[in-house]
């Protein structure tokens, strides 16, 4: 069974931090929404949870939120 792709969002620089990442995506509607989702243990970086929102992702990273409405993802382009 294969994963539905996640969308690529290009970024500007070579790294973007999670939470600046959530925003830009459309993932979480604003710093303290992504806070939360992260705090709650509702982000997952690569299929592993991620708890800090500081983390640096690159090129290739794909981040998954987990919600009411079902999961959605994107791919750090």
């Amino acid at each position: 069974m294969s994963r539905p792709s996640a969308p690529p969002v290009p970024i500007r620089d070579d790294v973007i931090r999670l939470g600046q990442f959530l925003k830009l995506a459309g993932l979480a509607e604003t710093g303290t929404h992504a806070r939360d989702l992260v705090t709650d243990g509702e982000v997952r970086v690569n299929g592993e949870v991620e708890t800090r929102r500081g983390r640096q992702l690159v090129r290739g990273d794909v981040v998954t939120v987990s919600g009411p409405q079902g999961e959605e993802s994107a791919q750090v382009g």
